[in-house]
């Protein structure tokens, strides 16, 4: 993985928690894995031009498994 922005390396942290299956520190990487993304966001006329990448969304996947595991 390439480490480009802030939101790469808290992925990296958060596929880490979620291996060691820490489901409190996976949930606040989370929480800030969502602020990293979205804090420039938005006013008149924005456009979302990044998609979110597979190791994302498997990484969502997986902090919803741990949800219901715990």
């Amino acid at each position: 993985m390439e480490f480009k922005r802030l939101s790469d390396r808290i992925l990296y942290a958060l596929q880490m928690a979620l291996e060691q299956k820490d489901l409190q520190v996976a949930e606040e990487l989370n929480a800030a894995l969502e602020e990293s993304l979205t804090r420039k966001a938005g006013g008149k006329g924005f456009v979302e031009r990044r998609d979110f990448t597979i190791e994302y969304e498997a990484a969502l996947d997986e902090l919803h498994r741990l949800r219901g595991m715990i």
